[in-house]
């Protein structure tokens, strides 16, 4: 399937690019939730996370960062979100990975509603995560 992002990628569409390398693109959205709203890809073209290969993986880790530091140094904000969603139930509309840096204001930024519930089990459930890390 070809996603916008992948349009962007191929050049068939314009971005307001703040940052590229051989591995990952970062632009500012188009729809922003505040200035500065920027968008960080891979150029590896997977829909989700645990698709990454771990050098597209590495190579976002170590730019993300930065580009939080230079739109906070643009745009003068001193806090922000860093948003990843994997799937439709989990609010993915644009089936490629892709950051949100989001920019959070008086003016505005990313509203999260947040409903914590209880942790049953924590042990057994820590035991399976790592078995699956060891498989």
């Amino acid at each position: 399937m070809t996603t916008i992002f992948a349009r962007i990628l191929d050049g068939e569409i314009p971005c307001h690019r703040v940052y590229e390398d051989d591995h990952v693109l970062a632009f500012l959205d188009v729809g922003p939730l505040s200035l500065g709203h920027t968008l960080v890809i891979p150029k590896e073209r997977v829909a989700h996370l645990h698709q990454m290969s771990d050098e597209q993986s590495a190579a976002i880790g170590r730019v993300l960062p930065r580009i939080a530091r230079a739109v906070m140094k643009a745009t003068g904000c001193d806090q922000y979100n860093v948003l990843q969603n994997n799937g439709p139930r989990a609010h993915q509309a644009v089936f490629h990975v892709h950051f949100h840096i989001i920019p959070k204001t008086d003016a505005g930024g990313l509203g999260v509603g947040w409903k914590p519930t209880t942790l049953d089990d924590g042990e057994g459930l820590a035991a399976r995560i790592r078995d699956a890390l060891e498989a």
